[in-house]
C-alpha cells in the first residue's frame, strides 16, 4: 500500500483536523459502522467517480454527491459552488480510487472509437474527433496524485471550505485518507 494512504480502522486513525467534521461522520459512517443520524440538508459534497464498482454507506440528505469520471471536479465548478453558496455545503469528500477508467485513456482509443461506431452508431472519424478532444480534459494521469492535486485546487478556490482528499479500495470497500506532503 502506498505510504500516503492512510486506512480508517478506528476513531483514533481519523486526522485531527478532521473531527467534529462531515468528514469524520462519513469515515463513520462509511467503514466503521456507526448508526446514522437524521439530517434535513447536507453539509457535505463527495466528489468522486462514477465508476458503478463504488457504494458509499451513508445516511439520507447527509451529503450531496457529484460521480464524474475519476472524481474530476474541474468541469462541474458551479455545482461546487451551488452547493456551497446555496445548498450549506461546508465541507468537501475528494473520493479516489484503484483501478479508475480515467488513467491513461490513449490507451483505450480503439475500443473507445469501436464502441462508439458497435454501440451509438457513430462514424469513425466522429469518434476519434469525439476521443482526442476530450482526452485532454479526462486524462487522470496516477489516481492518488490527481486525488491530491484536486484536493489542493478546490482549497485555492474555495478557502473556507475544508477539502479532504480520500482513497477507496475495491478489494475491501473501504474509505482511507490521503496524507499530503
Amino acid at each position: 500500500m502506498d505510504k500516503c494512504i492512510i486506512p480508517i480502522n478506528a476513531v483514533e486513525d481519523i486526522f485531527p483536523e478532521y473531527l467534529g467534521t462531515p468528514i469524520e461522520r462519513l469515515l463513520k459512517y462509511h467503514n466503521l459502522e456507526f448508526p446514522y443520524d437524521t439530517y434535513k440538508h447536507a453539509e457535505l459534497l463527495i466528489g468522486m467517480c462514477m465508476d458503478y464498482r463504488k457504494h458509499l454507506r451513508i445516511p439520507d440528505n447527509f451529503a450531496y454527491i457529484m460521480r464524474t469520471g475519476g472524481g474530476n471536479l474541474r468541469y462541474s465548478e458551479f455545482k461546487v459552488s451551488y452547493a456551497i453558496a446555496i445548498g450549506g455545503v461546508n465541507s468537501i469528500a475528494l473520493i479516489g480510487h484503484d483501478n479508475c477508467g480515467m488513467v491513461n485513456l490513449m490507451s483505450k482509443k480503439e475500443k473507445f472509437v469501436q464502441g462508439m461506431v458497435e454501440k451509438a452508431g457513430w462514424d469513425k472519424q466522429m469518434a476519434e474527433e469525439h476521443f482526442t478532444h476530450f482526452v485532454p480534459m479526462f486524462e487522470i494521469g496516477n489516481e492518488l496524485d490527481f486525488v491530491l492535486s484536486e484536493a489542493k485546487r478546490i482549497r485555492n478556490r474555495y478557502p473556507k471550505i475544508l477539502v479532504a482528499p480520500m482513497f477507496y479500495s475495491m478489494s475491501n470497500k473501504t474509505l482511507a485518507l490521503l496524507k499530503e506532503s
